[in-house]
């Protein structure tokens, strides 16, 4: 779990570091918001296509469990 942890925290920070960045950027306040809105939006996006990878690796797993266990079951 160490490397997983590690990943997240330089995720945190590069966001953190991005979102800094946008917010002391000179620009006008309407386009700093959409900015952060358009990032928000970005994390959003890749953070739900990482969920429904693990959900599909989750889920195959559990099926390829499932079978395995029946094929047992048959097999006694």
């Amino acid at each position: 779990m160490e490397s997983g942890k590690t990943v997240a925290g330089v995720l945190l920070g590069i966001g953190v570091g991005a979102l800094l960045g946008v917010l002391f950027a000179p620009a006008k306040g309407s386009k700093t918001r959409q900015r952060i809105m358009d990032k928000g939006q970005d994390y959003a996006d890749d953070l739900k296509g990482k969920f429904d990878e693990l959900y599909q690796d989750v889920s195959s797993k559990y099926d390829g469990f499932l079978e395995e266990a029946k094929s047992a079951l048959t097999q006694k």
